[in-house]
C-alpha cells in the first residue's frame, strides 16, 4: 500500500467514540481498509447510477442515491 492514513490518528478517533473498547495491534489498519473499500463500493455504485442516468459525470445525487442503496443492502 502507497500511503495509509496515519495510524495514530485512526486510534485516537476509534477510542474517542468507543473509549472501553480495547484495541488490537492492528485494528487501526483493519479500520482503514474496510473505509477504503466502502469508498470503491460506493464509487462503484455511483458510477452505476451516472451510466443509467446518462450523466458522464459522478454527481452528488448518484453517490447518496449509492450510499442508500449500500445501506439497504446492507440491513438485509
Amino acid at each position: 500500500m502507497k500511503r495509509t492514513a496515519p495510524r495514530s490518528t485512526l486510534r485516537k478517533i476509534i477510542k474517542s467514540e468507543k473509549p472501553s473498547l480495547r484495541l488490537a495491534a492492528n485494528t487501526d489498519l483493519l479500520v482503514h481498509l474496510s473505509f477504503l473499500l466502502f469508498l470503491r463500493r460506493l464509487a462503484e455504485e455511483a458510477r452505476t447510477n451516472a451510466i443509467q442516468s446518462r450523466s458522464k459525470m459522478i454527481k452528488p445525487d448518484h453517490a447518496i442515491a449509492a450510499a442508500k442503496v449500500i445501506l439497504k443492502k446492507s440491513r438485509g
